[in-house]
């Protein structure tokens, strides 16, 4: 996070940037591990941010944090949970309307077959980001159109 920093304050061209933070698939100690973790994850964004916010680019930047798979409710006999299919999307950034989580809390008693029932599609967020920030047709990417969110 601190490198991309670097790079949008000091101009380099692209709009897009990613990074990855391995270790989260914890089928084992899953509590201790993903503590460890989110600690830096969250000691990560707030200092991308702070460096952002000391050369005024703060304003023109939006972060999505994701997974790429939802954890099962069920924890399994290591004391960890296995893949599942519903997930959390964040956003943030200093000129976005509604920050925060993009899909509502699930219901730990309404499952599908163990897994968590998801309350918005993962795309209607890449197509918001798409369209209203990169002002680019999302259907060339995702191949149909999907409704947009109002958080950005």
């Amino acid at each position: 996070m601190k490198q991309i920093a670097g790079f949008i304050n000091n101009g380099i061209g692209s709009r897009i940037f990613y990074t990855g933070l391995s270790g989260f698939d914890t089928h084992i100690r899953q509590a201790e591990t993903q503590q460890r973790l989110l600690k830096v994850v969250s000691d990560s964004i707030f200092q991308f941010r702070d460096d952002l916010k000391a050369s005024s680019n703060w304003n023109d930047t939006v972060v999505m944090v994701f997974s790429e798979f939802g954890r099962r409710v069920k924890q399994n006999a290591s004391n960890g949970t296995d893949h599942g299919t519903a997930n959390q999307v964040y956003l943030f950034g200093g000129d976005l309307k509604n920050a925060g989580f993009r899909n509502q809390a699930s219901d730990l008693s309404v499952l599908d077959d163990g897994d968590l029932i998801h309350s918005l599609d993962f795309r209607t967020i890449y197509a918001s980001l798409l369209e209203k920030t990169l002002e680019f047709d999302s259907q060339k990417v995702l191949g149909r159109k999907f409704a947009l969110i109002d958080a950005i």
